[in-house]
């Protein structure tokens, strides 16, 4: 199980790097063909599409290495115990946030599935909006580990303090 997490973490690194370059070329061709007076009118809607895998996938991976932005001025001023006891929380509340984005994601998605994105008939809007509640389950995977990471170095430490 350990070894397909890591599967799917390089995974989705990698689909991140491709959408990036795909995200920055087509802008680029889209204002180069702008400029020589024949748009692309499509491309700033994909780009817009990539941008939206590219922010969900990218929250997983920043949370993933303790990358989000966050204030730990009060926390840090707290006792280890109070600090772990807050992060917990925080955890759960975030946890509880996902789950409902999952949620009202995937009926988001499944209600759009027959919308066309921005007017393209071929590309479905589900294919923009189901990037919400995929990237909210890797998010949740996330958590998770995070939060069982926690209580199992508190078990440790409880019982190294047992010890003494």
């Amino acid at each position: 199980m350990k070894k397909l997490y890591e599967y799917i973490c390089r995974a989705e690194i990698f689909m991140i790097k491709v959408f990036i370059v795909f995200l920055v070329a087509l802008v680029f061709v889209a204002a180069t063909t702008r400029y020589m007076g024949y748009p692309i009118n499509w491309s700033v809607d994909m780009a817009v599409c990539l941008f939206a895998w590219c922010t969900f996938l990218g929250a997983d991976v920043a949370m993933r290495n303790n990358k989000l932005m966050n204030v730990d001025f009060f926390i840090n001023k707290l006792s280890p115990k109070n600090k772990d006891l807050i992060e917990m929380v925080n955890l759960f509340i975030i946890l509880i946030f996902l789950v409902a984005l999952i949620g009202y994601g995937a009926k988001l998605s499944y209600t759009t599935r027959f919308r066309a994105f921005q007017g393209i008939p071929w590309f479905s809007y589900t294919w923009v909006t189901i990037s919400v509640p995929i990237g909210s389950m890797l998010m949740v995977i996330t958590t998770i580990l995070k939060i069982r990471e926690k209580l199992l170095r508190r078990r440790v430490e409880f019982r190294s303090q047992e010890d003494r």
